[in-house]
């Protein structure tokens, strides 16, 4: 039998040396993906990522809204409550965390944690829009001064904290 026909002897002279623990295919060791139990292939890490992903369509839009507002609501006290917002800010991340996922009842998906953050965003920019068409109104009228521009540090200061805070809390990733 002639040896260029047979697949097992082809791929061996290219190189490929593995094959995965699932479905035994062989693959190259720059697509093996390795897993505490070895190495798979793209496919089979594929499939079982799936299973992880239990989120319905309702649950997007619940989370992307609930998450705007939670937001929202947590800006328009960014300003007022000062120096605070050290603890305001990765609470309101956190609150809006555990509204959308009771909301969601624990369903998951990297697609909801993504519309997720896109939702604290949406939700804390009207107040920070609003604050930076005062500052500019404000420059032209020559009534700028540090005062004028704390309100703003305080809001960037709040999503800076909330959205991670949030993010991390929803999707249950660790930092390293």
């Amino acid at each position: 039998m002639d040896n260029s026909t047979n697949p097992e002897n082809s791929t061996e002279e290219q190189g490929i040396t593995l094959r995965c623990n699932k479905c035994n295919r062989p693959i190259t060791p720059s697509e093996a993906v390795l897993t505490p139990t070895g190495y798979r292939c793209p496919d089979c890490v594929r499939q079982q990522q799936k299973i992880f992903d239990t989120s319905k369509p309702l649950d997007y839009v619940l989370g992307f809204l609930l998450a705007a507002v939670v937001s929202y609501l947590g800006s328009l006290l960014a300003a007022r409550i000062g120096f605070f917002i050290f603890l305001l800010g990765p609470a309101t991340g956190a609150a809006a965390a555990e509204v959308v996922r009771f909301a969601t009842q624990k369903r998951r998906s990297k697609a909801l944690f993504r519309l997720f953050t896109a939702g604290l965003i949406i939700g804390g920019f009207p107040r920070l829009f609003i604050l930076l068409l005062n500052i500019f109104w404000g420059i032209n009228m020559n009534a700028m001064n540090f005062y004028a521009v704390l309100p703003l540090i305080y809001q960037v200061i709040f999503l800076a904290l909330a959205i991670p805070s949030g993010f991390y809390r929803l999707s249950g990733k660790r930092r390293l």
